[in-house]
């Protein structure tokens, strides 16, 4: 019993000394735990300088490294899109079902019998359909 009494009373006393504080103002002139003790304005506390600064820092680089991606993305998926075909140039009748992806310029709308058609040149009517997803121009006679 002594073997394990003795160790086991200097490991609960060492642990006591060692948690202990002296304090002049506490009963006893010993306490358990330090006061803490914020000093602002030290090196690597929340509101010194530094600390601000380096806070101010972290941020700015972390929006600017966002915005960086941000427009590098926009930038990378412009150049991926394929650039649409230019317009046929309207230099004569367009022979009927001619599909086209966009209209020729200076076409005008003109609804026929309850149906868009876009006259581009005399005797040249486009009408609007889709193909899939996307619109295009079918050449037609209404």
């Amino acid at each position: 019993m002594k073997r394990i009494l003795k160790p086991l009373a200097l490991a609960t006393s060492l642990v006591a000394l060692l948690a202990v504080d002296f304090a002049s103002d506490a009963p006893l002139r010993l306490q358990f735990a330090r006061d803490a003790n914020a000093i602002i304005g030290a090196p690597l506390t929340p509101m010194s300088y530094a600390g601000v600064a380096r806070r101010t820092t972290r941020r700015v680089v972390a929006v600017e490294a966002t915005a960086a991606t941000a427009a590098t993305a926009t930038a990378a998926a412009a150049a991926a899109q394929p650039k649409p075909p230019p317009p046929p140039q309207a230099a004569g009748p367009v022979p009927i079902g001619t599909v086209v992806q966009a209209l020729p310029p200076g076409c005008v709308a003109t609804p026929i019998g309850g149906v868009q058609y876009y006259n581009c040149a005399p005797g040249v009517y486009y009408r609007a359909v889709f193909q899939g997803n996307n619109l295009v121009y079918v050449s037609a006679q209404p």
